[in-house]
């Protein structure tokens, strides 16, 4: 990618491969963080629009909007998909569990996923 970004000619002094590699591992661990910030982001739009759309369509109205060039939007998608599919197991399991819901305890839906899809966030809980 950077070569087409800064021909040889600009930068007459190649790198050396272990600095060819940090290049290589700082630009995955940038790269997944943006992909990070668009999936709590997601999920954020998902929750938000709850009650007017469905998460499918929530989903792909945020990768729209967002103008998400397609390798990351796909990886978006997913994994917001994910997370929103990790919830529904969790409310299901959870309520197949108890015997008789608990005063005050949700309808069944998914509870709200605010900055769930950071790991450090996941870490704390």
């Amino acid at each position: 990618m950077f070569r087409r970004l800064f021909p040889e000619s600009l930068f007459p002094r190649k790198l050396s491969a272990a600095a060819e590699r940090r290049l290589r591992l700082a630009q995955a661990r940038a790269e997944e963080a943006v992909v990070r910030a668009h999936v709590e982001s997601a999920l954020t739009f998902v929750d938000t629009l709850a009650e007017e759309l469905p998460f499918d369509r929530a989903i792909d109205t945020y990768i729209r909007v967002m103008r998400i060039p397609e390798p990351v939007a796909s990886t978006v998608a997913t994994r917001a998909l994910v997370a929103l599919g990790q919830d529904l197991l969790y409310t299901r399991r959870r309520s197949r569990d108890a015997d008789v819901a608990a005063p005050g305890d949700d309808d069944g839906r998914p509870r709200l996923r605010l900055n769930d899809a950071d790991p450090r966030q996941r870490r704390r809980a």
